[in-house]
């Protein structure tokens, strides 16, 4: 009975610590509101990346976002500059969270995640 209290435990911590990673926003990106999102669209000086596939970026995207997919990001970062400001966004901001680490990886420090996602944006 004590071996199942323990594996039990230990199953319901690797199940909240896997929780807790894959829904606390990554350290150093910051979260936007779209409503903070269309303040940022009308001051430019922006870079706008839509992580979404090209099928869901063309069934309704937001002017000036440009669409490199989350499974190409890691070798299409080149297209952005390091020194300016990314905003990220995808359906719901969990490509886009992942998006943000992977440009984390490559150096970029200026990175903002759109809460919610296109989702949200409607």
């Amino acid at each position: 009975m004590d071996v199942n209290i323990a594996i039990n435990t230990v199953l319901i911590i690797v199940v909240l610590l896997f929780a807790f990673r894959f829904f606390a926003s990554a350290k150093g990106i910051s979260q936007i509101s779209t409503e903070q999102l269309k303040g940022k669209l009308k001051q430019g000086n922006t870079q706008l990346v839509d992580v979404r596939t090209p099928l869901e970026f063309n069934a309704g995207s937001i002017k000036g976002f440009k669409n490199i997919p989350l499974s190409e990001l890691n070798k299409r970062s080149n297209e952005l500059s390091k020194d300016q400001e990314v905003i990220i966004i995808c359906q719901s901001g969990m490509r886009s969270t992942k998006a943000g680490r992977v440009l984390q990886k490559k150096g970029y420090s200026l990175i903002t995640n759109v809460k919610g996602g296109m989702n949200a944006w409607h």
